[in-house]
């Protein structure tokens, strides 16, 4: 038995528990999914404001996590909040749903276009995909969808969503659509039906990767950039998150 811990960035417990059905749905018989929602921060994760002040309950979720015996972490927001801090605090390995959605489509697909939720977050999408070189081959679009609308079923947020995803299919000539929000994960598999091409949730393209990463023993290197953090004191309310500290706690 291997166990992968999702951590949800954002303190909305209800998009945790879709979150967490997403990641057991597609995990292996061998596979614990232990899914947490950060203790502080942003209700919702839209624009880098909220981006960065997610980020210390996010690395407070992974040190908890490895302590506890999870083999590998999942960051469940699709700005990958706080990667590669995790990446250097964590031992085990972490795995971003925006990277794993993107290395999955480019598998299948040679265009394809990401939806994700408001015009604040198609822009720091769009500089993951230059970031994991794929944007000669991503497009990405904004369906003007406020993140916590996706848990009202009242708010038309998913009509919007499919007709990005029909605007994107006619005019990017996508051969895959990409979900640009965690809070989209319960929706990639009816989507794929009703447009008949693939469709992907980071959440569950990151499950399988980190299962992958597990059976074959591999983590993050610790040399050069994700080196452990140096020694050093920090002050104030960052005081706890000392390197070493946040990792003994």
């Amino acid at each position: 038995m291997v166990q992968i811990l999702v951590v949800n960035p954002n303190t909305t417990a209800s998009m945790t528990e879709t979150i967490a059905a997403a990641a057991r749905a597609v995990a292996g018989a061998w596979t614990e999914v232990v899914a947490v929602t950060s203790s502080m921060g942003p209700a919702s994760i839209e624009g880098y404001y909220d981006e960065a002040l997610a980020v210390p309950g996010l690395l407070m979720e992974i040190a908890a996590g490895e302590r506890a015996g999870a083999q590998a972490a999942i960051i469940a927001c699709f700005d990958d909040t706080g990667l590669d801090a995790a990446r250097a605090m964590a031992s085990i390995p972490v795995i971003g749903i925006c990277e794993a959605a993107l290395s999955v489509a480019s598998y299948i697909a040679q265009r394809f276009t990401v939806v994700t939720t408001t015009e604040r977050s198609r822009v720091p999408v769009e500089g993951l995909v230059q970031r994991y070189g794929m944007a000669g081959r991503a497009r990405v679009r904004a369906a003007d969808i406020p993140v916590l609308s996706l848990e009202d079923t009242t708010s038309g947020a998913v009509e919007k969503l499919r007709a990005e995803i029909a605007r994107a299919i006619e005019e990017d000539r996508a051969e895959a659509i990409v979900l640009g929000c965690a809070g989209m994960a319960d929706l990639a598999h009816q989507l794929q039906d009703e447009f008949d091409l693939p469709v992907i949730d980071g959440v569950g393209a990151a499950v399988k990767q980190a299962e992958a990463l597990i059976a074959l023993g591999l983590s993050t290197s610790k040399r050069g950039a994700y080196a452990s953090p140096l020694a050093k004191s920090y002050r104030g309310v960052l005081k706890s998150f000392s390197p070493g500290t946040i990792a003994a706690e």
